[in-house]
């Protein structure tokens, strides 16, 4: 082998390696990575149970239940269409019915999403930047306005 042939399998080998081992992260963190979306997102993608998302949307009016111990239920909207959450853990201080909300689980068979985090936002000048563009794109917060 000649010595240019000798750097050219080097620098092929070392691609090889590289290009393995970022494909071997990457499977390795295909179940921690957690989409974003809202409840019309989830409908129309027909996302599968089981699989683990993030849920933003408006905490609906009249739609908090307590169940039993530490278990709560609710519905979290885009105002086009409806999510039902349930999470069984303490809710932050500031979670209350109108308000953003940012629930993280897995959805169920039913299409219900069982959270094992539940984040509220006081006032929708601190909600996410993903939360906000998607309510704006529905129509349904304006800068500055309250729900």
């Amino acid at each position: 082998m000649t010595r240019k042939q000798q750097r050219l399998t080097l620098i092929l080998s070392g691609l090889a390696v590289l290009g393995l081992a970022a494909g071997l992260v990457l499977y390795a963190l295909r179940d921690t990575i957690v989409f974003f979306y809202t409840p019309s997102e989830i409908a129309d993608k027909h996302i599968g149970s089981g699989q683990r998302i993030r849920l933003g949307g408006l905490v609906a009016n009249g739609s908090l239940v307590r169940g039993t111990g530490t278990t709560v239920s609710f519905i979290v909207t885009d105002k086009i269409k409806d999510l039902p959450v349930t999470y069984a853990g303490q809710l932050p201080d500031l979670f209350r019915e109108g308000q953003g909300v940012v629930a993280e689980g897995k959805l169920d068979a039913g299409g219900t999403l069982v959270a094992d985090t539940v984040l509220a936002k006081h006032d929708e000048r601190y909600m996410p930047k993903e939360v906000a563009d998607a309510l704006k794109a529905k129509g349904v917060w304006q800068e500055g306005g309250t729900q």
